[in-house]
């Protein structure tokens, strides 16, 4: 009788100290749910001001030197995505408006089987921009390294950002932080994509954070490199 009892006392106390063990688990993931709300608010915050008043139609921008148009898939057989083809269609106008004098196209080429940026040139080419205005860096593995390497390797004080438009206050926002003065045109044509639209969108609360912490960290990009005199030579080409 007294081991019955015994087992029993005992089995309460383990029964309380997992109750409040599951009690202070359930404390910390709140307390992480609630920093995480604040930090994804506080970044949007910060996107959604830096932003204001800095995003234009192609048709009312003001005129910038350069377009720097931000790197999206490519399908296999070597052509743009819908989503990038329309922020190239938005640099052509903008090019041949006379709103832009040079195009920068920044993507992924990680791999060498896999290049966004010449598929970008390829595309502008064929729609009559001239080679020559186009400029090509291979190494904008995300829009943060896009931005820091347009102000770092190619010397871009003052640009217009060409993206999606959900996208388009963080590019704006990262490019003025690193040291561009931006204003952007953003794409609404591939809304019709809803699906792909919809997940991208909810993914901009997830890449606002990264955006802030990449600005506080002072992060170089991934490839930085040497200084390039690209856009400079093609701001001064006839």
């Amino acid at each position: 009788m007294r081991g019955l009892i015994a087992r029993g006392r005992a089995w309460h106390a383990t029964h309380r100290r997992a109750v409040r063990l599951l009690r202070r688990l359930v404390l910390v993931a709140a307390a992480g749910v609630v920093a995480l709300a604040v930090v994804t608010a506080a970044s949007a915050a910060w996107i959604r001001g830096d932003a204001r008043g800095r995003v234009f139609t192609a048709a009312d921008v003001p005129e910038a030197p350069v377009a720097l148009v931000l790197g999206a898939k490519v399908e296999a057989d070597g052509t743009p995505s819908p989503f990038l083809a329309a922020r190239l269609e938005i640099a052509r106008q903008l090019f041949d408006s006379g709103k832009v004098k040079v195009v920068l196209v920044s993507g992924d080429h990680m791999d060498w089987d896999y290049d966004e940026p010449d598929a970008m040139r390829r595309w502008l080419v064929e729609r009559g921009v001239p080679a020559e205005k186009i400029v090509l860096d291979h190494a904008g593995f995300d829009t943060y390294d896009s931005c820091a390497r347009a102000r770092r390797i190619f010397g871009v004080r003052r640009a217009t950002v060409v993206t999606q438009s959900f996208h388009l206050p963080r590019a704006v926002a990262l490019c003025r932080e690193l040291g561009i003065e931006t204003n952007g045109v953003g794409d609404d044509t591939v809304r019709r994509f809803a699906q792909q639209w919809r997940i991208s969108t909810t993914r901009e609360y997830g890449a606002g954070v990264k955006a802030a912490v990449d600005v506080l960290s002072g992060r170089d990009p991934v490839h930085l490199g040497r200084r390039e005199t690209g856009v400079d030579d093609a701001l001064r080409a006839g």
